[in-house]
């Protein structure tokens, strides 16, 4: 189940914004809201308290959100590693309002939705998944933007498992969501279920880093300089990333992404026999095939 949605969403009154994480992620939402509505109140909580204090300086960042000020907020967005950020709501539940919508930015779905939607049913908050398809190779509050997300497509997790039909309470969630998101500049959202966003993922993002890696990691990398361009550039750039994030991220996610692997590798091995071979038509035929995909790829982007 996959569904485009290009409402922006009700103009919004003003809100009241709670930031778990000022990374790259969490600092540019901070940023943007900021930058495109300072009527907005926006509290944060980072690990390195310095980091904190420099959004605070800088004007990013209204106060600190803790016991106190986590009651104020309509919305919280927690950018956190998977297991901290149910962690997270696990210790802070007891603070949140009735009906505040708790929504994370991490990259897999099913087990972070999994608790959350549980952890809901037990209190009054509103918990939904999301991730925003935005980001860089580079980490950290100092590396984040206030136009990250500008036309990027952002993932609304409502559900599990697929279903036809979101229930009104879901799109109640969403609607709301959607309005209080509505400064960051999402071009449009995309609403799927767990499943599926983990397995689009695997595919779309981290068989990327992972190639990315295992390509740089090859024997002539470190004496081709002088000897690249921007194809080298475009599939090694994901390569300089957050080793231990990935590494969760992975291996939380490891079904649909060795499943994934495994396609590659049999893809390769079809243009390797080809090459070997010296079967010209074959290799041909794989390269317009594979041109004719991008083609496809492109108009829908």
């Amino acid at each position: 189940m996959i569904r485009k949605l290009f409402e922006k969403g009700e103009e919004p009154r003003a809100a009241t914004i709670g930031i778990v994480g000022l990374g790259l992620i969490g600092g540019s939402f901070a940023k943007a809201y900021k930058a495109k509505a300072p009527d907005y109140h926006v509290y944060a909580i980072n690990r390195t308290r310095s980091t904190l204090q420099k959004a605070i300086d800088e004007g990013v960042v209204d106060g600190i959100l803790d016991e106190e000020t986590i009651g104020k907020c309509d919305l919280i967005i927690i950018n956190l590693f998977p297991e901290a950020t149910i962690k997270y709501i696990e210790d802070n539940r007891k603070f949140f309002k009735p009906n505040t919508i708790v929504t994370d930015a991490c990259g897999n779905k099913r087990g972070i939705c999994a608790e959350g939607f549980k952890l809901a049913e037990d209190d009054d908050f509103c918990f939904i998944g999301a991730h925003p398809m935005a980001g860089t190779q580079f980490s950290g509050y100092d590396n984040s933007r206030e136009d990250m997300f500008d036309g990027a497509s952002m993932i609304l997790v409502p559900t599990l498992e697929r279903e036809l039909d979101i229930t009104p309470k879901q799109e109640m969630i969403i609607m709301r969501l959607k309005t209080l998101l509505a400064p960051i500049g999402f071009g449009e959202y995309r609403v799927t279920d767990a499943a599926t966003h983990d397995r689009l993922i695997a595919y779309t993002s981290q068989l990327g880093h992972v190639m990315a890696s295992s390509y740089v990691r090859g024997d002539l990398a470190l004496e081709s300089f002088g000897f690249t361009g921007g194809s080298f550039r475009d599939m090694t750039r994901v390569a300089y990333c957050n080793a231990e994030m990935w590494s969760e991220l992975f291996i939380e996610n490891g079904d649909n992404l060795t499943a994934e692997i495994d396609k590659l590798i049999n893809e390769l091995s079809m243009y390797r026999d080809a090459i070997a071979s010296g079967d010209r038509k074959r290799l041909s035929d794989l390269l317009a095939e594979g041109s004719k995909r991008k083609e496809i790829i492109n108009k829908h982007e």
